[in-house]
């Protein structure tokens, strides 16, 4: 009978200094922070706990986490307003929501406003690390490599994270890099809304596309807002990425 996943099969991962990745928790209840800070210490992460709203935002200040886990639903204000708050002192910063909800129009919810990835209670530990694993790992805070990616007047250097248009910095949350990274991966080829979702989410979400339309508007407002476009629709296809026209 094959062994059944836990924690200690994920691969270890530091930030690139070698020093754990660190992890805010906020929610208010405690026995879940706890559970939640005790398997991702086990995975060798520092971990920071909160257990409302502001205290969190407070902690992400002083603790500077590599990746958020915030509860939708938490006093003081919630987890969207939270992750609004710190993302003003630390803009890349992925966050993954836990709620409740299980309405898909919830989780849509959560992940337009800002979030990178979400879980609905009751979850398993087993799956929450996995997710924060592949969040992580996708942010640039642990894997990085040397390779700059061209397409016509647009740069992105998946060491530094930075991407630019015309010398003109762009900045981009977590999930928005992935997905740009793939499409630049592709430069000139329609990709498919079911090969973005395998590619950047890397898991099936619910088989909808809503969350690629949403996520391919954000780009083209921060890469072709007052441009001429790169980012273009391929009816009943998909997606492509080319150099600007003209």
């Amino acid at each position: 009978m094959e062994r059944p996943f836990s924690v200690s099969d994920l691969p270890a991962i530091t930030r690139p200094d070698g020093t754990p990745i660190r992890a805010l928790v906020a929610d208010d209840e405690p026995s879940l922070a706890d559970l939640m800070g005790m398997g991702l210490r086990m995975a060798g992460w520092t971990v920071r706990t909160a257990g409302d709203g502001p205290s969190a935002v407070a902690a992400a200040r002083d603790f500077r986490p590599d990746v958020l886990v915030l509860d939708v639903m938490m006093p003081g204000f919630d987890g969207v307003e939270a992750l609004s708050r710190i993302r003003q002192f630390l803009p890349g910063v992925p966050a993954l929501f836990l709620t409740a909800k299980d309405a898909l129009e919830d989780r849509i919810t959560g992940l337009a406003a800002g979030g990178d990835d979400y879980v609905t209670k009751p979850f398993s530990m087993e799956e929450v690390m996995l997710r924060l694993h592949r969040l992580v790992q996708r942010s640039g805070v642990a894997a990085q490599d040397d390779a700059e990616l061209v397409v016509g007047d647009l740069v992105l250097n998946t060491d530094t994270r930075e991407v630019t248009r015309a010398g003109e910095d762009i900045q981009l949350t977590a999930t928005q890099f992935e997905l740009l990274r793939y499409l630049m991966e592709n430069p000139r080829r329609v990709v498919s809304k079911a090969q973005i979702l395998d590619h950047v989410w890397r898991y099936d979400f619910g088989g909808q596309a809503n969350i690629v339309e949403l996520y391919i508007s954000y780009l083209r407002k921060k890469i072709d807002a007052g441009r001429p476009p790169m980012i273009h629709t391929v009816r009943g296809a998909g997606y492509v990425i080319k150099p600007a026209e003209g």
